[in-house]
């Protein structure tokens, strides 16, 4: 149950650094993580019809996910029954799965259809051993998720909080606006920690802090934990709440892409109609009420929830293990972090933003692979993401470092992501892998 109130860590902890540069610990996330959690594939759009699959990577196993008719979902072990080969590579349609090796072949629900000379194995070949295996397999949100763990809990039960708290925000209904990856020279762990806590963004956004900087609140719930804006540090000064609220959404959607179009024509109308002097609650109200009223009339609703649990809700929440969501009204920020291979120095780093539209009118989107890391590839907040990554990677081997140590108070994202990966990996209980001091 959410009080409210922050959960703040109960002493400064300092994780080892083994979990970030050892080759064994990133061989040993394959079966004790990796094989044990439910992850993000993909999202439903990606597949919408019969057929439609997407070949799903972490590590060395390989899934497919496909659309097996027109309410199912499913997902299997991406290997043919008879000598290994991989069946599938990226995504498609297919109206049955191929082995080009010497032609098995398999329909959409994994049954075996097809075997060459299928006598010479005399009776040894039944459907049970021909089918492909099933993976554990849920939609939420509008993400496939699978889980190769046969006994896995089942994932709302895995998502709490998550769901119970972001369900409001109708995830299901919002398309992809746009998404890139590339591979990044850092650890994924790396990676995803800098998108899970906001304490970097006086130092890493300077240009933000011309609005003001603030202090983060962050809370913890069953493997997952989420933070939002808290009080503000110090005086800002003399700030007009209908231009700082327009030049800061303004802002935000030149340089990362959050917020919407329509949030920003309605903060512009705010800074236009609204008097000199107006509180910036009643700013903030106006801006949230003129967009509500603009999206409905072009056919986007804003999901029903009130106030306080859009505020409680914050501002980005780390879905254990390897996913991150900034949630908006509309729209969505989302990362998605996987080890490349064995090497603890290289990922597979994905961002995407999602987001409503009117019915019919949403954008053809595919997954661009950008490995240029600059503002002009990435826009300019990821940008600065981007060079403080290779950078920790490269620190945290230093001779001169003994281990990460997070804020007890505003990064304890961060804190947490590590107590459960502890869990996991079954290296000493939580206590024993953040070392204290």
């Amino acid at each position: 149950m959410t009080t409210g109130k922050p959960t703040v860590a109960e002493v400064p902890v300092r994780i080892p650094v083994e979990a970030y540069v050892s080759e064994d610990y990133a061989r040993a996330e394959n079966e004790k993580l990796w094989g044990k959690v439910w992850q993000i594939a993909c999202r439903e759009e990606e597949i919408p019809k019969v057929g439609d699959y997407v070949t799903y990577d972490i590590l060395d196993e390989s899934i497919i996910v496909v659309r097996s008719d027109p309410e199912t979902v499913s997902a299997f072990y991406n290997v043919c029954q008879h000598r290994g080969r991989r069946l599938t590579k990226g995504c498609g349609r297919t109206k049955q799965f191929f082995c080009r090796f010497h032609g098995w072949r398999w329909n959409l629900d994994g049954e075996s259809t097809y075997i060459l000379d299928r006598e010479d194995w005399c009776e040894a070949l039944d459907a049970e051993n021909t089918r492909l295996p099933r993976v554990q397999v849920d939609t939420w949100g509008g993400w496939v998720w699978i889980n190769m763990d046969p006994d896995c809990e089942p994932l709302r039960e895995y998502l709490n909080p998550v769901s119970p708290m972001l369900d409001a925000f109708d995830f299901d209904k919002m398309r992809y606006r746009w998404r890139q990856w590339l591979y990044f020279p850092c650890n994924w762990k790396t990676a995803l920690e800098s998108f899970i806590e906001s304490f970097h963004v006086d130092a890493t956004h300077p240009q933000l802090g011309q609005w003001g900087t603030n202090r983060w609140w962050c809370r913890t719930g069953g493997k997952h934990a989420w933070h939002g804006i808290g009080t503000p540090r110090g005086d800002a000064g003399e700030i007009d709440p209908r231009a700082a609220m327009y030049e800061l959404f303004q802002e935000l959607w030149d340089t990362v892409g959050t917020t919407t179009e329509t949030m920003v024509q309605a903060a512009a109308r705010a800074k236009e109609e609204l008097p000199e002097g107006a509180a910036p609650e009643e700013v903030a109200g106006f801006v949230m009420q003129t967009a509500a009223m603009a999206d409905a009339e072009r056919g986007v609703y804003w999901p029903q929830m009130t106030p306080e649990h859009y505020v409680e809700c914050g501002l980005d929440w780390h879905v254990f293990p390897n996913s991150a969501i900034l949630p908006g009204m509309t729209y969505a920020l989302c990362y998605r972090a996987r080890p490349n291979g064995y090497d603890p120095n290289s990922c597979i780093f994905e961002v995407y933003i999602i987001e409503r539209y009117p019915e019919g009118a949403e954008p053809r989107t595919e997954w661009v692979y950008e490995p240029d890391p600059t503002e002009e590839k990435w826009r300019k907040i990821l940008s600065q993401d981007f060079q403080n990554m290779p950078e920790v990677q490269h620190g945290i081997k230093s001779r001169g470092f003994k281990g990460p140590r997070p804020s007890p108070v505003q990064e304890v994202p961060v804190i947490h992501f590590h107590r459960t990966l502890a869990q996991y990996m079954g290296t000493g209980t939580p206590e024993d892998i953040l070392a204290r001091g």
